[in-house]
């Protein structure tokens, strides 16, 4: 009877490991990246322009953000990569431009990737890339009270690995009331205080890797 006991809690103790191997397995799988940042090849550039020269990057069919301020200002970015070894499949690549001064992104975006695979907004699985990297705190939302979040500007989602080269334009306005708490990104702001980023996310909302681009 002792020896039956014996192989029934070895049996147990066995099963119970390869439950145990296989969830780590999985959970390895899941969320280990395809691929990392070095099989995109990326490359990328960001300047200050004026209001024709967003125009003549973006091409005559894409307006860029209107300026209702001389103050206000345009920054053109541009970023590449090459086909990657797997496609997308639900996942997305973010683009990210952040004030490092405030930890604020630009609140109007325009791109001339397709827009139908290119899109202007936020998420809330976005939050992760600020807990896991620390340099990106700007890319989660701002907390507001103990339990409210509010957003700190847009990012530029890509659905499509295809869609390189991206180019963009973000205006950063120039708030003249000084009792203003804006949201977003403002003028006036150099070069020297932006950060570019290009995030690797999941079909399921896993933070795959994050590549500093510029800043």
């Amino acid at each position: 009877m002792s020896w039956r006991r014996t192989r029934s809690s070895l049996v147990v103790i066995v099963t119970a490991a390869v439950v145990v191997a296989g969830m780590a397995a999985w959970r390895w799988t899941h969320n280990h990246p395809p691929y990392g940042p070095e099989a995109l090849a990326i490359t990328s550039s960001l300047s200050l322009v004026s209001y024709a020269e967003a125009q003549a990057a973006l091409g005559e069919r894409i307006r860029p953000p209107l300026a209702s301020d001389e103050r206000d200002q345009l920054v053109l970015g541009r970023v590449a990569w090459q086909p990657p070894p797997e496609p997308l499949d639900g996942g997305y690549l973010a683009v990210f431009l952040i004030d490092k001064r405030t930890n604020r992104k630009p609140g109007d975006f325009v791109a001339s990737g397709p827009q139908d695979v290119v899109s202007l907004g936020s998420a809330g699985v976005e939050n992760r890339i600020a807990e896991r990297y620390a340099w990106l705190r700007g890319a989660g939302d701002v907390k507001v009270g103990d339990d409210e979040w509010r957003s700190n500007g847009n990012r530029l989602a890509v659905y499509d690995e295809t869609a390189s080269p991206l180019t963009f334009v973000a205006l950063f306005p120039y708030v003249a009331d000084a009792a203003r708490k804006p949201t977003v990104a403002t003028a006036p702001v150099g070069m020297s205080d932006l950060l570019l980023a290009l995030v690797y996310l999941g079909p399921n909302g896993q933070v795959y890797w994050a590549q500093r681009l510029q800043g």
